[in-house]
């Protein structure tokens, strides 16, 4: 590993950690990532992580807050710009939607029921982005 890779992992890893801590599991291969797709059974949140200011004040908050509120099946991520193959892996499963991180991606069984781009995170305020998960997995989860 040269010296800037390890300079990265040094900085993404509280990124990482703030959604591990709450029961996100990362995916960083792209065979675990579809190991996690033809297994995965109910209600998924998927939240691709970044580096950006975007995740780190908006995203990343927002989506702790809402599975306080109400927790899917599964929680997995995959970091953009960090896990290259995971994160490939992972929206080649969303092949219609142009890539986009932070982004959050709701699943059915491994199927994409509703994707949250960039554009509907930068620029919103936590409790904005909160309440639109929120409502998302609601719906998803049958509450």
């Amino acid at each position: 590993m040269n010296a800037y890779e390890e300079y990265m992992q040094a900085i993404v890893k509280p990124m990482r950690q703030e959604l591990v801590d709450v029961g996100f599991k990362e995916l960083t291969t792209a065979d675990e990532v579809n190991e996690f797709m033809v297994t995965a059974k109910g209600v998924s949140l998927v939240v691709i992580n970044s580096v950006c200011g975007c995740a780190a004040g908006s995203a990343r908050p927002a989506v702790r807050e809402a599975i306080k509120e109400i927790k899917p099946d599964h929680l997995v991520t995959v970091f953009a710009g960090q896990d290259r193959e995971a994160t490939a892996a992972m929206r080649a499963y969303f092949e219609d939607i142009p890539p986009s991180s932070p982004s959050i991606a709701i699943l059915r069984d491994g199927q994409l029921e509703y994707f949250i781009p960039r554009e509907q995170i930068e620029g919103f305020s936590v409790e904005q982005i909160r309440d639109h998960i929120t409502g998302v997995l609601k719906q998803a989860c049958g509450k």
